[in-house]
């Protein structure tokens, strides 16, 4: 189980890398000299790409989220050992919590995507 851990993080590092990149390697292609870079033309196809992954992120982290649930509450449930029931109990409540979380996240990011959009067009 800690090596998918690993693994999702190890992806999830690689992910976050490249979305950072993805700004400067377009700067850098778009800027000629005399000429600053246009920043609209820049983030626009960015900005589009998030929000587009951010519906299926939404459907995807709450179908995994209640498949994972389901598994550690029949865990819970046929756990006959008091430690055993203790341990399965916090896993489950851990899962909540983190998916929750996650969803939350997400849910917000996409409704504050076109407003901070919007505030960062009109601030140049």
């Amino acid at each position: 189980m800690k090596k998918i851990y690993a693994k999702l993080l190890e992806l999830a590092a690689m992910v976050s890398t490249a979305v950072m990149l993805l700004p400067v390697t377009a700067f850098a292609s778009d800027y000629s000299v005399g000429s600053g870079p246009d920043f609209d033309a820049v983030t626009s196809p960015i900005v589009d790409l998030i929000d587009s992954l951010l519906g299926p992120a939404i459907a995807i982290v709450g179908a995994l989220g209640t498949v994972y649930c389901v598994i550690l509450g029949a865990k819970f449930a046929k756990a006959e050992e008091p430690q055993e029931r203790e341990k399965a109990k916090a896993h489950l409540k851990n899962a909540i919590i983190g998916f929750v979380l996650i969803f939350v996240l997400i849910v917000v990011l996409k409704g504050a995507i076109k407003p901070l959009t919007n505030w960062v067009n009109a601030t140049k």
